[in-house]
This record gives structure tokens, sequence and C-alpha cells, in this order.
């Protein structure tokens, strides 16, 4: 069973703000400007923007990147314990 949606991963690749987390809040997968996520929500970062070098802008969106890059975080969101 899939955690991540796409959709959530293309939104976080494609946000013009570099200052936006991947958070896993509830089973729901929310792209947040950081400076929303408290304390309590902040062990739930699954990625930043800022830190994925999927995120530079040099190459297109891709559904292949997408895809690739949600498979990978969907490992991080299961130690999570999603």
């Amino acid at each position: 069973m899939a955690l991540l949606d796409p959709d959530c991963v293309r939104r976080l690749l494609e946000s013009a703000d570099p200052d936006v987390a991947l958070v896993f809040v509830r089973g729901e997968c929310l792209v947040l400007p950081l400076d929303q996520i408290d304390e309590r929500h902040r062990p739930l970062v699954i990625a930043r923007r800022a830190d994925l070098p999927e995120a530079a802008g040099d190459r297109p969106v891709t559904e292949e990147r997408v895809e690739t890059l949600t498979r990978c975080l969907e490992n991080v969101a299961r130690d999570l314990g999603g």
C-alpha cells in the first residue's frame, strides 16, 4: 500500500518556495512551509525541498522522477512509523 501520493511529491518538487517540506501527518502527505511546522510535527518531516537534488531547477519534473522519488520517500515515511 502506497503511503505517499505522487501528486504531493510533485508539489514539493515544483514549489517555488525552497523552504517547504513534505510532512506525513496522521496518514496524510502535506507540503508545508518550514516556518509553519511546529516542534511537535518537526519529527514527521520526510524531506525538505532544499535537500533534494531532484528539486534542482535544471531538469524538468517528469513522471519518472516523481515516481522514483515517491518510492524513496515512502521508505522514509515507513521509518517514521507511517
